[in-house]
């Protein structure tokens, strides 16, 4: 059964949460209405969009996404109806669905209207038009594109792998944009080095648990969702070395390995 999910930067005691609920409810009566995310730091798409990209495919296949994060479109932004993936998308034009989908969606419509203030509505509306059966065209104007935002993704050169904390989780553990798949490309069977906060930090190991580290170390791992995150065992490693989104995390060849390196070139 298809649900409706919210994600917003709303705080869990702001009234702008209980008035779309209340919409929605009001409008779609038997569709769950479902909290994804609240809490948002005000006007951070990139945050929103990890939580969304990480979660919706999660949920039943046909189910809505109400984004109100950096909703007011302003004089030049739009408000999105998107369908892809088997899954429908309301939100600003604001870059967030690029962030999300990375890639191009299957449909978009415009909704509402460019001088509209009240997003609640148009968003609750535009959901309950889907939950009746409505398709997009029926719902709002058809467009060609969405705004487009460029991911922040880690590089590879010279066999160093240079990435950056992408997320704080609830724990305060850092989670990067290096993924399995690059870290396994280059140093698969090879010594290596992962450095936090420049050289400050540093350890040569992969874990699997965060207990495999004694309490209080670093612990560096590859979560279920493959990106490599940066701990500490029993801690919050954004608290006690000062780690945020943008904090630069780098991999290099270590020891003998690094040194033979230099000497065949």
């Amino acid at each position: 059964m298809p649900v409706i999910t919210l994600t917003t930067e709303w705080r869990s005691d702001d009234f702008y949460s209980g008035i779309l609920k209340g919409k929605l409810y009001s409008l779609c009566p038997g569709t769950p209405v479902i909290e994804n995310a609240s809490g948002i730091p005000v006007f951070n798409i990139t945050h929103a969009s990890f939580v969304i990209r990480n979660t919706y495919l999660n949920y039943p296949a046909g189910s809505v996404h109400i984004i109100c994060v950096h909703s007011d479109p302003g004089r030049n932004m739009r408000y999105l109806l998107l369908a892809a993936n088997g899954h429908f998308f309301i939100g600003a034009d604001n870059g967030i669905f690029n962030l999300i989908l990375n890639q191009s969606p299957d449909e978009i419509v415009e909704i509402g209207s460019h001088d509209a203030s009240d997003e609640i509505s148009i968003f609750a509306e535009a959901a309950s038009s889907l939950v009746s059966g409505k398709s997009l065209r029926e719902i709002g104007s058809p467009v060609t594109s969405a705004s487009e935002k460029v991911p922040l993704r880690a590089t590879i050169e010279r066999e160093v792998i240079t990435g950056s904390v992408i997320f704080i989780d609830s724990y305060g553990n850092a989670i990067t944009n290096i993924t399995r798949d690059i870290f396994n490309r280059v140093f698969t069977g090879r010594k290596f080095r992962i450095l936090v906060q420049s050289s400050r930090y540093s350890t040569n190991r992969i874990s699997t648990r965060y207990s495999d580290e004694p309490v209080g170390e670093l612990v560096t791992r590859f979560n279920m969702l493959d990106l490599l995150e940066v701990a500490i065992n029993g801690a919050s490693i954004s608290e006690l070395l000062g780690i945020e989104t943008g904090s630069v995390v780098r991999i290099e060849l270590a020891g003998e390995e690094k040194i033979l390196k230099h000497h065949t070139k």
